[in-house]
């Protein structure tokens, strides 16, 4: 009886024991159910997006074989009414017999635009369009904008006050056929009239690697540079890109890339320019006067991270380059060499390779330009050395699906002399550092809409003008998806 009262006493004990290690099992194991179904539910999320992308594609395909064999089985009534018998009808001979020629081959399957859809052919070419519109306010007029020791272009002052429509786009693009690839993008100026952005030729599927452009086009230097203004995630572009390049540089010319056949990403390219675009001028050397060369590494760190860096160099020779002030009036210009060095690098994250719900980039750029020639108002006519230097770097965070945030900090330093550099003039910095920061936040209902509100403190002058821009961007009509 001992032994019994004992036994049941020593149970009793460990009942209470036997308890919790059940619960901390219950409460693991619910952790985990609930960690699996989030997991499930942005899986399913991936794949109904992939699912309406892939029908989308699907019925596209089907449409274009459906128009194919219908204009294939058309038969020349001609044709039919000389098998018919006599005392017959032909229509029933057209409907039952097939025709008398075998259908042509099929054509060579294309490979994917290098910047469209795999539905873009010949028969069926990509249209989109981008409206481009919203509101700036500027504590400081806008019309007074300049960047001291810089002698910018025509497209690198600041926009109007208030509301108004910025610069929209038409573009077309398709595989020609299984060789060459075509794009034409025209922008529409809000004042009216319409200007060639880009018009190019690309080859596809040629060997060793290689691709080459030709046409009009933006110059693959540098990071953003490649890029339509409607990628970027803030409203205008950083201020080394203003100063050296515009805002953007694209020119007449040719290009060529070649992709090295290794796991790590290495592409090298080079580009020969007519040298009429900012930094150059006046199609020096019979229209040959801007040439550049790139590298580009890159690959990726795990599942999540993914990276990539270049280095870039362009050479120019002006003649008569236009400086401009924020009106758009030609205030000076230069003839000489000018020497452009760029080095960019790019990091992007997202959980599991996964960017729908959250994933963070992070890029920069830096600039180095050197130019020497003759500098004046009126002419080119007094000795410029210029020696400039400009950096930009750049934070955007996804935090939930369509809602992203971005930071970015850009500025520029010049050292000029000779005897073109007066004080006060366009090339005198007067020891001031322009300097510029940014904060955006923009919500993306879906890959054709975007809309964001901008902040900016700019310091380009002596006083600072703080900015505010609301802008809206909307994409109709297919439109190919960007490079990294």
């Amino acid at each position: 009886m001992n032994r019994s009262f004992i036994l049941a006493f020593c149970l009793l004990l460990l009942a209470p024991v036997h308890s919790l290690d059940v619960q901390a099992d219950e409460a693991s194991n619910r952790s985990e159910i609930n960690s699996l179904k989030q997991q499930l539910h942005q899986t399913r999320l991936l794949l109904e997006q992939m699912q309406k992308r892939l029908n989308h594609l699907e019925q596209q395909q089907g449409e274009n074989a459906a128009t194919a064999a219908a204009q294939m089985q058309t038969v020349k009534p001609a044709t039919a009414s000389a098998t018919a018998p006599a005392g017959q009808s032909s229509a029933p001979v057209a409907a039952t017999n097939p025709p008398p020629y075998a259908p042509p081959p099929a054509m060579p399957e294309q490979a994917a635009a290098p910047s469209g859809s795999a539905s873009a052919n010949v028969f069926n070419p990509e249209i989109s369009a981008v409206l481009n519109g919203g509101y700036q306010a500027f504590s400081q007029p806008p019309s007074g904008f300049a960047i001291p020791g810089f002698p910018i272009g025509d497209a690198a002052g600041l926009g109007k006050r208030g509301l108004g429509l910025n610069e929209s786009e038409l573009d077309l693009a398709s595989n020609i056929d299984n060789l060459f690839y075509g794009s034409l993008t025209v922008s529409l100026a809000p004042d009216g009239g319409a200007n060639v952005e880009e018009a190019f030729l690309q080859t596809l599927n040629a060997p060793f690697g290689l691709t080459l452009k030709a046409g009009r086009f933006f110059s693959g230097i540098g990071y953003l540079n490649q890029f339509h203004a409607h990628h970027d995630d803030f409203i205008d572009r950083p201020l080394p890109n203003r100063a050296f390049l515009n805002t953007q540089f694209g020119d007449d010319g040719v290009q060529i890339r070649w992709l090295a056949p290794t796991d790590t990403f290495l592409e090298l390219g080079g580009e020969l320019y007519s040298g009429n675009a900012f930094p150059g001028g006046g199609g020096a050397f019979r229209g040959l006067g801007t040439w550049d060369g790139f590298m580009n590494v890159g690959g990726d760190i795990g599942y999540s991270q993914s990276w990539k860096a270049g280095i870039s160099y362009l050479q120019t020779r002006a003649i008569g380059r236009s400086a401009f002030d924020a009106a758009g009036n030609a205030v000076a210009s230069f003839s000489g060499n000018s020497r452009l060095l760029l080095a960019n690098l790019v990091w992007k994250w997202a959980p599991n390779g996964n960017p729908v719900n959250k994933n963070f980039r992070f890029q920069s750029e830096f600039f180095y330009r050197h130019e020497r020639g003759l500098f004046g108002v009126a002419s080119p006519n007094a000795a410029y050395l210029g020696k400039q230097f400009g950096w930009y770097a750049e934070g955007v965070y996804q935090f939930m699906p369509g809602w992203r945030v971005g930071l970015r900090h850009s500025e520029l330093f010049a050292n000029n002399s000779g005897a073109s550099v007066i004080a006060g003039g366009l090339l005198d910095s007067a020891g001031h550092r322009p300097r510029r920061d940014s904060a955006v936040i923009g919500y993306n209902n879906s890959e054709f809409s975007r809309i964001r509100l901008q902040l900016a403190r700019d310091n380009t002058q002596s006083k600072v003008d703080y900015q505010l821009g609301l802008q809206y961007i909307m994409l109709i009509g297919a439109h190919g998806a960007h490079q990294f």
